[in-house]
Protein backbone atom coordinates (compact mmCIF):
# COMPACT_ATOMS: atom_id res chain seq x y z
CA UNK A 1 0.00 0.00 0.00
CA UNK A 2 1.92 3.47 -0.64
CA UNK A 3 1.38 6.53 0.43
CA UNK A 4 0.61 8.30 -2.70
CA UNK A 5 -2.70 6.38 -2.74
CA UNK A 6 -3.90 7.03 1.05
CA UNK A 7 -2.93 10.64 -0.14
CA UNK A 8 -5.35 10.44 -3.26
CA UNK A 9 -8.00 9.10 -1.31
CA UNK A 10 -8.11 11.83 1.65
CA UNK A 11 -8.42 14.42 -0.90
CA UNK A 12 -10.88 12.88 -2.63
CA UNK A 13 -12.96 12.40 0.65
CA UNK A 14 -12.17 16.26 1.38
CA UNK A 15 -13.26 17.48 -2.26
CA UNK A 16 -16.10 14.79 -2.88
CA UNK A 17 -15.52 15.25 -6.63
CA UNK A 18 -12.76 13.68 -8.75
CA UNK A 19 -11.81 16.49 -10.95
CA UNK A 20 -11.43 19.12 -8.26
CA UNK A 21 -9.34 16.71 -6.44
CA UNK A 22 -7.34 16.11 -9.30
CA UNK A 23 -6.73 19.72 -9.68
CA UNK A 24 -5.88 19.87 -6.08
CA UNK A 25 -3.14 17.31 -6.91
CA UNK A 26 -2.18 18.64 -10.05
CA UNK A 27 -2.70 15.47 -12.03
CA UNK A 28 -5.28 14.12 -14.50
CA UNK A 29 -8.43 12.52 -13.49
CA UNK A 30 -7.91 9.04 -14.93
CA UNK A 31 -4.60 8.85 -12.22
CA UNK A 32 -6.92 9.73 -9.42
CA UNK A 33 -9.54 7.37 -9.97
CA UNK A 34 -6.38 4.65 -10.56
CA UNK A 35 -4.97 5.05 -7.26
CA UNK A 36 -8.77 4.90 -5.50
CA UNK A 37 -9.71 1.62 -7.68
CA UNK A 38 -6.36 0.11 -6.75
CA UNK A 39 -6.50 0.96 -3.05
CA UNK A 40 -10.04 -0.44 -2.82
CA UNK A 41 -9.06 -3.69 -5.01
CA UNK A 42 -6.12 -4.07 -2.17
CA UNK A 43 -8.37 -3.85 0.45
CA UNK A 44 -10.94 -5.80 -0.55
CA UNK A 45 -13.44 -2.86 -0.02
CA UNK A 46 -15.21 -0.20 -1.79
CA UNK A 47 -14.45 3.04 -0.32
CA UNK A 48 -16.65 5.39 -2.19
CA UNK A 49 -20.10 5.35 -4.24
CA UNK A 50 -19.17 7.69 -7.20
CA UNK A 51 -22.09 8.26 -9.17
CA UNK A 52 -21.79 11.05 -12.56
CA UNK A 53 -23.29 14.06 -10.19
CA UNK A 54 -21.90 13.11 -6.47
CA UNK A 55 -19.19 11.38 -4.59
CA UNK A 56 -19.66 9.90 -0.86
CA UNK A 57 -18.19 7.60 1.11
CA UNK A 58 -19.19 4.30 2.08
CA UNK A 59 -19.32 2.94 6.19
CA UNK A 60 -16.00 1.03 5.09
CA UNK A 61 -14.82 4.29 3.37
CA UNK A 62 -15.46 6.38 6.37
CA UNK A 63 -13.10 3.64 8.39
CA UNK A 64 -10.67 3.82 6.39
CA UNK A 65 -10.40 7.74 6.15
CA UNK A 66 -9.36 7.89 10.14
CA UNK A 67 -6.96 5.34 9.48
CA UNK A 68 -5.10 7.00 6.05
CA UNK A 69 -5.48 10.23 8.00
CA UNK A 70 -3.52 8.69 10.94
CA UNK A 71 -1.06 7.28 8.58
CA UNK A 72 -0.46 10.26 6.83
CA UNK A 73 0.16 12.20 10.23
CA UNK A 74 2.53 9.20 11.11
CA UNK A 75 4.43 9.34 7.73
CA UNK A 76 5.06 13.01 8.59
CA UNK A 77 6.10 12.80 11.95
CA UNK A 78 8.75 10.18 10.56
CA UNK A 79 10.23 12.86 8.06
CA UNK A 80 10.34 15.52 11.08
CA UNK A 81 12.16 13.27 12.65
CA UNK A 82 14.49 12.67 10.13
CA UNK A 83 14.99 16.25 9.82
CA UNK A 84 13.95 17.26 6.61
CA UNK A 85 11.62 19.71 6.67
CA UNK A 86 13.64 21.41 9.18
CA UNK A 87 15.79 23.13 6.75
CA UNK A 88 12.55 25.16 6.00
CA UNK A 89 9.37 26.09 7.20
CA UNK A 90 6.96 27.62 4.50
CA UNK A 91 4.57 30.20 6.56
CA UNK A 92 1.76 32.28 4.70
CA UNK A 93 1.61 35.87 5.81
CA UNK A 94 -0.08 38.99 4.75
CA UNK A 95 2.34 41.73 3.49
CA UNK A 96 3.19 43.29 6.59
CA UNK A 97 6.24 42.47 8.91
CA UNK A 98 4.83 42.91 12.37
CA UNK A 99 6.57 43.04 16.01
CA UNK A 100 4.52 39.62 16.59
CA UNK A 101 6.50 37.83 13.32
CA UNK A 102 9.46 38.79 13.81
CA UNK A 103 9.13 37.54 17.57
CA UNK A 104 7.59 34.34 16.41
CA UNK A 105 10.38 33.93 13.54
CA UNK A 106 13.03 34.32 16.41
CA UNK A 107 11.42 31.46 18.62
CA UNK A 108 11.68 29.36 15.53
CA UNK A 109 15.11 29.56 14.71
CA UNK A 110 15.83 29.26 18.16
CA UNK A 111 13.55 26.02 19.00
CA UNK A 112 14.54 22.15 19.79
CA UNK A 113 14.34 21.65 16.17
CA UNK A 114 15.53 24.85 14.44
CA UNK A 115 13.23 26.25 11.23
CA UNK A 116 14.48 28.36 8.69
CA UNK A 117 11.34 30.60 8.40
CA UNK A 118 10.24 31.35 4.72
CA UNK A 119 7.72 33.80 4.18
CA UNK A 120 5.42 33.75 1.43
CA UNK A 121 2.77 36.71 0.94
CA UNK A 122 -0.38 35.52 -0.49
CA UNK A 123 -4.08 36.93 -0.30
CA UNK A 124 -5.76 34.38 2.78
CA UNK A 125 -8.26 32.41 0.17
CA UNK A 126 -4.82 31.43 -1.81
CA UNK A 127 -2.97 30.97 1.65
CA UNK A 128 -5.37 28.60 3.18
CA UNK A 129 -5.27 26.69 -0.65
CA UNK A 130 -1.29 26.50 0.04
CA UNK A 131 -1.69 24.82 3.25
CA UNK A 132 -4.51 22.28 1.86
CA UNK A 133 -1.96 21.65 -1.35
CA UNK A 134 0.72 21.01 0.67
CA UNK A 135 2.93 24.33 -0.64
CA UNK A 136 3.00 25.79 2.39
CA UNK A 137 3.50 24.37 5.97
CA UNK A 138 1.51 26.90 8.50
CA UNK A 139 -0.48 30.42 7.28
CA UNK A 140 -1.75 32.69 9.57
CA UNK A 141 -5.11 34.01 9.33
CA UNK A 142 -7.15 36.17 11.41
CA UNK A 143 -10.73 36.03 12.52
CA UNK A 144 -12.91 32.97 12.26
CA UNK A 145 -11.52 30.16 9.66
CA UNK A 146 -13.93 27.20 8.47
CA UNK A 147 -11.64 24.86 7.06
CA UNK A 148 -13.16 20.92 7.87
CA UNK A 149 -9.81 20.03 5.78
CA UNK A 150 -6.91 21.72 7.75
CA UNK A 151 -6.26 21.78 11.31
CA UNK A 152 -6.92 25.67 13.19
CA UNK A 153 -5.91 26.77 16.27
CA UNK A 154 -6.17 29.71 18.02
CA UNK A 155 -2.95 31.57 18.53
CA UNK A 156 -3.30 34.94 20.13
CA UNK A 157 -5.94 38.27 20.13
CA UNK A 158 -5.05 41.64 19.14
CA UNK A 159 -6.93 44.93 19.63
CA UNK A 160 -8.57 46.42 16.49
CA UNK A 161 -7.81 50.18 15.94
CA UNK A 162 -9.90 52.83 14.69
CA UNK A 163 -8.10 54.21 11.61
CA UNK A 164 -9.41 57.94 10.71
CA UNK A 165 -9.02 60.74 8.25
CA UNK A 166 -6.92 63.04 9.73
CA UNK A 167 -9.89 65.78 9.62
CA UNK A 168 -12.54 63.30 11.37
CA UNK A 169 -14.30 65.11 14.42
CA UNK A 170 -12.79 62.47 16.24
CA UNK A 171 -8.94 62.20 15.18
CA UNK A 172 -7.82 64.16 18.26
CA UNK A 173 -9.43 62.18 20.65
CA UNK A 174 -7.57 59.06 23.14
CA UNK A 175 -10.09 56.15 22.62
CA UNK A 176 -13.28 56.12 20.05
CA UNK A 177 -16.12 53.43 20.56
CA UNK A 178 -18.17 52.46 17.76
CA UNK A 179 -21.13 54.82 19.03
CA UNK A 180 -18.90 57.58 18.02
CA UNK A 181 -18.37 56.78 14.87
CA UNK A 182 -20.98 57.38 11.72
CA UNK A 183 -21.48 54.07 10.23
CA UNK A 184 -21.89 55.82 7.35
CA UNK A 185 -18.30 56.70 7.03
CA UNK A 186 -17.32 53.32 7.85
CA UNK A 187 -15.39 51.73 4.82
CA UNK A 188 -14.22 48.15 4.56
CA UNK A 189 -12.18 46.12 1.76
CA UNK A 190 -14.30 43.95 -0.38
CA UNK A 191 -14.92 40.47 1.59
CA UNK A 192 -12.86 38.37 -0.86
CA UNK A 193 -9.79 40.45 0.00
CA UNK A 194 -9.83 38.70 3.76
CA UNK A 195 -13.04 36.69 4.10
CA UNK A 196 -12.40 35.84 7.76
CA UNK A 197 -11.17 39.42 9.55
CA UNK A 198 -14.57 40.92 6.89
CA UNK A 199 -17.00 38.46 8.62
CA UNK A 200 -15.23 39.04 11.99
CA UNK A 201 -15.63 42.61 11.69
CA UNK A 202 -19.20 42.39 10.43
CA UNK A 203 -20.31 40.17 13.04
CA UNK A 204 -19.12 43.25 15.68
CA UNK A 205 -21.09 45.39 13.63
CA UNK A 206 -24.84 46.41 14.59
CA UNK A 207 -25.72 46.57 10.76
CA UNK A 208 -23.78 46.00 8.01
CA UNK A 209 -22.09 49.43 6.32
CA UNK A 210 -23.90 51.28 4.25
CA UNK A 211 -21.06 51.61 2.02
CA UNK A 212 -20.74 49.33 -0.37
CA UNK A 213 -17.00 47.81 -0.28
CA UNK A 214 -14.09 49.95 -1.50
CA UNK A 215 -11.94 47.18 -3.22
CA UNK A 216 -8.17 46.69 -1.56
CA UNK A 217 -6.82 47.74 2.20
CA UNK A 218 -5.02 50.65 0.27
CA UNK A 219 -8.27 51.90 -1.78
CA UNK A 220 -10.00 51.89 1.68
CA UNK A 221 -7.08 53.49 3.31
CA UNK A 222 -7.28 56.42 0.45
CA UNK A 223 -10.89 56.76 0.68
CA UNK A 224 -11.09 57.00 4.67
CA UNK A 225 -8.13 60.03 3.88
CA UNK A 226 -10.76 61.73 1.13
CA UNK A 227 -13.64 61.73 3.50
CA UNK A 228 -14.15 64.26 6.95
CA UNK A 229 -16.32 61.21 8.68
CA UNK A 230 -13.96 58.36 7.14
CA UNK A 231 -13.24 55.38 9.00
CA UNK A 232 -12.11 51.42 9.05
CA UNK A 233 -11.13 49.06 11.57
CA UNK A 234 -7.68 47.56 11.09
CA UNK A 235 -5.47 44.90 13.54
CA UNK A 236 -3.34 47.17 15.86
CA UNK A 237 -0.23 45.23 15.09
CA UNK A 238 -0.34 46.33 11.48
CA UNK A 239 -0.23 49.65 12.66
CA UNK A 240 3.37 50.39 14.00
CA UNK A 241 2.47 54.26 14.54
CA UNK A 242 0.42 57.24 13.61
CA UNK A 243 0.29 57.19 10.05
CA UNK A 244 1.59 60.33 8.87
CA UNK A 245 -1.09 62.54 6.40
CA UNK A 246 -4.67 61.58 5.82
CA UNK A 247 -4.92 59.24 8.02
CA UNK A 248 -4.07 57.75 11.90
CA UNK A 249 -5.43 55.47 14.33
CA UNK A 250 -6.89 55.33 17.74
CA UNK A 251 -7.70 52.71 19.87
CA UNK A 252 -11.10 51.41 20.86
CA UNK A 253 -13.08 51.87 23.97
CA UNK A 254 -14.38 49.66 25.10
CA UNK A 255 -11.55 47.32 23.39
CA UNK A 256 -12.33 45.42 20.46
CA UNK A 257 -10.07 42.22 20.11
CA UNK A 258 -9.65 39.88 16.92
CA UNK A 259 -8.01 36.57 16.86
CA UNK A 260 -5.01 35.20 14.91
CA UNK A 261 -4.81 31.47 13.65
CA UNK A 262 -2.04 28.95 12.98
CA UNK A 263 -3.80 27.31 10.08
CA UNK A 264 -2.00 23.54 9.21
CA UNK A 265 -2.67 20.81 7.16
CA UNK A 266 -4.41 17.98 8.90
CA UNK A 267 -1.68 15.89 8.44
CA UNK A 268 0.85 17.99 10.42
CA UNK A 269 1.96 16.51 14.10
CA UNK A 270 0.12 17.16 16.88
CA UNK A 271 3.94 18.62 18.07
CA UNK A 272 4.60 20.46 14.94
CA UNK A 273 1.06 22.83 15.34
CA UNK A 274 1.73 22.94 19.23
CA UNK A 275 5.37 24.27 18.46
CA UNK A 276 3.83 26.93 15.40
CA UNK A 277 1.20 27.79 17.94
CA UNK A 278 3.27 28.57 21.08
CA UNK A 279 5.94 30.70 18.63
CA UNK A 280 2.95 33.22 17.67
CA UNK A 281 1.18 33.22 21.03
CA UNK A 282 1.53 36.02 23.69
Amino acid sequence: MELRALHYFVTVTEELHFGRAAQRLRIVQPAVSQQITRLERELGVRLLDRTSRKVRLTPAGERVLVAARETLAAAARVRVVAGEPAAALRIGVASCLTQRLERALARLRNSERPAEPILVDLPVTARLDAVRDGELDLALVRGAVTAPALTVVRAWSEPLHAVLSSSHPAADEPAVSLHDLDPHGLQLPARDVDPPMHDAILAMLASPPPRPPAGDLLNVLYEVGRDPEGWTLMPAEQLTGPRAGRVLHVPFNPPLTIDGQVVTSRATPETCVASYTAAFAD
